[in-house]
């Protein structure tokens, strides 16, 4: 039985699909199914059930993933505590992010890294919440900048900033000279979103349910389209197709009337979300966190409340 071997059970049990799950771990998918099958014989158990394309966990695969991770986990904490009479801010810090706040607060964030802490390089990925949880559980990844809510259990959490929306319009929309947009009105829109896996999209439809029904009877939402980032949909509809909802760290400048959109802030709630960095209980190089999110609050964002004093919630 090898780590590897676990990583790969822990890599198919999440996505239920043995060539994603190889895409994954940046294998071919034969040595990955070969890898499980030896396991499986090894142990004497069957932990995926295959039918075509198909695959399922038994009962006792089940427990066997779950010890799986904590075995992961346990894995990188000794490496933690193999460092922890090293200074901290010494070596990389493995720093996940999500889509919709990466491409805007990374240029800055890196730059204020390299001028506080030069030693301390980071080793960046963006990826999906689900995903970067994952990574994190597994001690792929030191921390992460998320969104709330997801699971926090084992999680240490330390809140960074309160990020409103705004609505992006193109420049001839009906509302581009709006003070505020109410969000229910949105369901006579055709709306722009993000697709199936980003917690930005969910966030979104909290502001709007109507928008998770697809309708042209003009009752509820008149059209959905799906984009692949928050640029694309920028785009989109600056071209006139739509309209959309992004964060207000994406937009610079909230009364620019350069171009060809216009962006309006939500009437009174205005919907948010809060960003917060995220890591493991074990994880031993509390200095670097703290650095991070000292040089996360030094980014200057455009129109995101900072919390500097925001306690570590325990998960």
């Amino acid at each position: 039985m090898t780590l590897t071997e676990l990583k790969y059970i822990v890599a198919v049990a999440r996505v239920k699909h043995f060539g994603h799950a190889a895409e994954a771990c940046f294998v071919a998918q034969p040595t990955l199914s070969v890898a499980i099958r030896k396991l499986e014989e090894e142990l004497g158990v069957v932990i995926f059930e295959r039918g075509g394309s198909e695959i399922s966990i038994t009962p006792l695969g089940l427990q066997i993933v779950a010890q799986a991770e904590r075995v992961l986990e346990q894995t990188a904490t000794i490496r933690e505590i193999a460092n922890q009479n090293k200074d901290p801010l010494a070596g990389p810090l493995r720093l996940g992010i999500i889509y919709t706040i990466g491409p805007y607060l990374l240029p800055p964030l890196v730059k204020t890294i390299i001028d506080r802490v030069p030693q301390m390089p980071l080793v960046l990925q963006e990826n999906f919440t689900v995903r970067l949880l994952e990574l994190l559980r597994q001690g792929e990844l030191d921390a992460a900048i998320m969104a709330l809510p997801f699971q926090e259990h084992g999680l240490m959490v330390q809140p960074l900033y309160d990020e409103e929306f705004v609505v992006a319009l193109p420049k001839d929309h009906a509302w581009a000279d709006r003070k505020n947009i109410r969000a229910e009105d949105l369901k006579s829109e055709t709306m722009l979103l993000l697709g199936n896996g980003h917690c930005f999209r969910d966030q979104v439809l909290e502001v709007c349910p109507e928008m998770s029904r697809f309708s042209t009877t003009g009752d509820g939402i008149a059209r959905t389209f799906e984009g692949s980032s928050l640029e694309t949909i920028r785009h989109m509809v600056a071209s006139g197709i739509g309209i959309t909802a992004l964060p207000r760290a994406s937009v610079p400048d909230l009364d620019t009337k350069d171009g060809n959109l216009r962006y309006i802030p939500f009437s009174t709630p205005r919907p948010s979300r809060r960003v917060v960095i995220a890591w493991r209980k074990s994880f031993t190089r509390i200095a670097a966190i703290e650095s991070v999110r000292q040089a996360v609050l030094a980014c200057g964002l455009p129109g995101v409340s900072f919390l500097p004093d925001a306690k570590v919630i325990e998960g």
